[in-house]
């Protein structure tokens, strides 16, 4: 997997990535597989004060779903959207790296752990990534501020 960015929220996570072998809907669900029973192993037997709610909860998801019988912790699907342009890339990734200030849980972006926004603006962060390209406008030329300019 190739992370571009992410931002991880307390009920949702955004990611855009790629995968190394051309298969994105493989390495979602070996993504979500992986992190699923990894998170749920924790839960079940690391100290967690709020296991049985959690639990309760994961096990109430299964309902309605054949493949789950035990817990459900991600939602099924996903919504990808391709990325063909670096304007669409970096209005995907301000997108992603604003989740946090929008919650109103830091005033800056990059200011927030657990998102790719200080790899962007600071050169560092909790996971290393791959940066996208940075656009460079010329700030003299006001066709740059079209909102039908591309990049």
């Amino acid at each position: 997997m190739i992370v571009f960015g992410y931002v991880i929220m307390s009920n949702h996570i955004h990611f855009i990535v790629q995968s190394k072998d051309g298969k994105l809907s493989d390495l979602i669900r070996d993504f979500k597989k992986f992190t699923a029973k990894t998170i749920l192993e924790k839960i079940q037997y690391e100290p967690e004060s709020r296991r049985e709610w959690m639990l309760e909860r994961f096990k109430l998801a299964t309902e309605g779903h054949s493949r789950n019988k035990n817990y459900q912790f991600w939602q099924y699907g996903n919504h990808p959207e391709e990325i063909y342009t670096n304007k669409f890339m970096w209005t995907k990734l301000d997108y992603i790296h604003l989740n946090p200030v929008k919650a109103g849980i830091v005033e800056k972006a990059s200011d927030y752990l657990y998102s790719s926004a200080s790899n962007y603006v600071l050169g560092q962060g909790l996971i290393a990534i791959e940066m996208a390209d940075n656009p460079i406008v010329d700030v003299l030329n006001l066709r740059n501020f079209t909102k039908y300019n591309e990049y």
